[in-house]
């Protein structure tokens, strides 16, 4: 019997309009009450995913979230901190530089900052928008070297991202957890984080194993939890490297894919 059941946001839970459906929180509404455990795993800041807790009451003392791609994974009510894979400054300067080189735009989250761009542009306000957030414009030269720094973006139009991404240096395989999350972003986080180490934390946390869960995510930085879960889903709306690894692909997003998996599996 599955315990868990792990959910990416954008292009999974939520419909191309960012959206929740009637079935969808139905759904999960039905599990939390058979006594399935549900948590969010999303690139998203909290801020960013707080709303989206709140509407599916996954708020609770013993609820729990993913963030940053799982380089912060949190007790939702009072934000202790279960696990935790960071960056440094010295990271989002030498990240710079090269973003600077590929000719490509760049953004980070600071954990004093907040949001940080050396330069205002309409990716960054999309991130800011899309997480009901402010960004700041900073130098990040400027930064202090051991600052931590929760995850580093090349954020640009996609065919730029397209063209820089092979030309980005291959030892930084061997430094960071790198995904693009969608067309438009490009992330570095620490090596250690990812969503599949993060869920392999919280089931060790919560004395749960792989075979217990479910994960469903439709991009790259979902692949790894998908891999992890003893059942790993693929939205139909997900990536060809995602379907190719998930154990079945469910409905799109905008078909309430989400709610199918509960049902056939949880709900049944």
């Amino acid at each position: 019997m599955y315990k868990l059941i792990a959910l990416d946001m954008d292009g999974t839970l939520l419909d191309s309009q960012k959206a929740l459906t009637s079935r969808v929180c139905a759904a999960i509404a039905k599990a939390k009450a058979q006594g399935v455990k549900v948590v969010l795993a999303s690139g998203r800041p909290f801020e960013g995913m707080l709303p989206t807790l709140k509407a599916l009451g996954l708020d609770g003392e013993e609820d729990y979230v993913l963030t940053y791609n799982a380089s912060l994974i949190l007790k939702v009510a009072c934000k202790t901190v279960v696990s935790r894979a960071i960056l440094k400054g010295q990271d989002a300067i030498e990240l710079h530089q090269l973003a600077n080189e590929l000719g490509v735009n760049i953004l980070a989250y600071s954990m004093t900052r907040g949001l940080i761009t050396p330069k205002k542009n309409k990716y960054t306000d999309f991130e800011a928008t899309l997480n009901d957030i402010e960004f700041s414009e900073f130098d990040f030269n400027l930064l202090d070297v051991d600052e931590d720094i929760l995850k580093v973006m090349m954020i640009d139009e996609s065919e730029l991202l397209s063209n820089a991404i092979p030309l980005l240096p291959t030892e930084l395989q061997e430094k960071y957890s790198m995904a693009r999350s969608t067309p438009h972003f490009y992330e570095f986080m620490n090596k250690d984080s990812n969503k599949g180490k993060g869920m392999a934390a919280l089931t060790a946390h919560l004395g749960l194993t792989a075979e217990q869960i479910i994960c469903v995510g439709d991009a790259a930085n979902d692949l790894e939890m998908i891999q992890f879960a003893g059942l790993g889903v693929a939205m139909e709306n997900a990536t060809d490297a995602v379907k190719y690894h998930a154990d079945y692909i469910t409905a799109s997003n905008d078909q309430e894919g989400v709610a199918h998996v509960f049902e056939k599996y949880i709900l049944k």
